[in-house]
């Protein structure tokens, strides 16, 4: 049956051309944008997935700059290890020479004092940014190393690095005006507390305008505080402003993170003190000590080869292990960060990549859709003249 008021075939090509020209339309976008899932509306679950991807590429961004500061700060530690290392080596050469007995042993002293001055200016002017890592001035610098990702949610992640000690200032052994924590074996949970500051009402470890660290016996800014359970030590370096609470937290953070077990010990936070549980059936000894201005080259200040030429051997051999070994150190330290830095780039490659799977528009497919669908839309505009004309034929049934 014919009709001039429903036209069944016009219907069907406008639907047709309708389905045509949203194909066209999209792949006329994916073109010009570049991008197949480019909103929510796209296609949500991909779409979803690469934002997240492409927020872990910032954050990765952010950990390069890190691990490239990083890289820095540890490089001029490096550096000055180095340096120190070479000069100690040189007055080496004096010291030796000084165990003979037909030579001026006070000019080569001139030499040695010569030295120990340039080792304490490269050591004092080791910082990057403001950080020393040489001067005893910090124990341990984290650097944002990596972004790690999981079920639970995204933590951070670094690479702890040990400062170390090669200042020549001469450190001395607090008394127990400081610490009222005996050295004990245990047998029962061990608590330290006592800790007594110099500074206002006590309570602050700020030094006083006129004190004098040399008889002050309360702990003030500076002061090594050394907790050792069995073979485990923690060591924190009390700073401006510190309270008991700070010191104690510091140094449970120490224990923990030089690899003391807390299945093993049971290491408690209370106020203004720490107690040490022991969870083991064997006997544990804990100990508790402090120094002041202890440094890893302490004795180039009593070097002397004019009066004791054998001593000063003896010594210099000591400190020169130190400087090599802080130098190991940080090689070790900067060689971890610049390979975490290519591995860190690398990351954020594929990431970009796998985003690039995901949303991005295949071209030259895209291009072959978009010549057949232009191919489509021509001819479904002709189906649909055609379909338009149909009841014009109506019209021979009536002449």
């Amino acid at each position: 049956m014919s009709s001039i008021l429903t036209n069944t075939s016009a219907m069907v090509a406008l639907q047709t051309m309708k389905g045509i020209n949203a194909n066209l339309s999209k792949t006329q976008a994916d073109i010009s944008t570049g991008k197949s899932v480019a909103t929510a509306k796209d296609n949500a679950a991909v779409w979803a997935i690469s934002k997240v991807m492409e927020s872990d590429v910032q954050g990765f961004k952010g950990i390069s700059d890190s691990l490239r500061v990083g890289s820095a700060t540890l490089g001029v530690a490096r550096q000055a290890s180095e340096t120190v290392t070479k000069l100690l080596t040189d007055m080496k050469g004096k010291i030796v020479a000084a165990q003979a007995e037909n030579v001026d042993r006070a000019k080569l002293q001139t030499d040695v004092e010569a030295l120990r001055g340039q080792i304490q200016s490269v050591v004092g002017a080791a910082q990057f940014n403001g950080l020393n890592l040489v001067d005893g001035s910090q124990t341990t610098v984290n650097v944002l190393s990596s972004l790690d990702r999981s079920a639970t949610g995204v933590t951070a992640s670094n690479i702890a690095v040990s400062a170390q000690n090669l200042s020549t200032a001469v450190g001395s052994t607090l008394t127990n005006g400081a610490l009222s924590a005996p050295n004990v074996v245990n047998g029962t949970p061990v608590t330290l507390n006592g800790f007594t500051f110099q500074g206002l009402g006590g309570a602050l470890a700020a030094n006083a305008p006129t004190a004098n660290p040399a008889t002050l016996t309360a702990l003030i800014a500076g002061d090594s505080i050394a907790l050792t359970v069995g073979s485990f030590e923690g060591r924190y370096v009390v700073q401006q402003g510190d309270t008991a609470d700070s010191l104690v937290s510091g140094l449970k953070n120490a224990l923990t993170a030089n690899g003391l077990s807390a299945s093993d010990f049971t290491l408690s936070l209370g106020a203004g003190a720490l107690t040490v549980a022991n969870n083991t059936n064997q006997s544990t000894a804990i100990s508790l000590s402090a120094t002041r201005g202890t440094g890893g080259l302490a004795g180039l200040s009593t070097l002397n080869v004019s009066t004791a030429p054998a001593s000063a051997l003896a010594a210099i051999e000591g400190m020169l292990n130190t400087s090599i070994a802080a130098a190991a150190s940080f090689g070790s330290a900067q060689k971890r960060i610049d390979i975490q830095t290519e591995f860190v780039g690398q990351l954020t490659d594929s990431l970009k990549t796998g985003i690039g799977v995901m949303v991005d528009t295949d071209m030259e497919e895209a291009s072959a859709r978009l010549q057949a669908l232009q191919v489509q839309q021509q001819l479904a505009t002709q189906a649909l003249s055609i379909a338009n004309q149909q009841p014009q034929g109506l019209l021979s049934l009536f002449r």
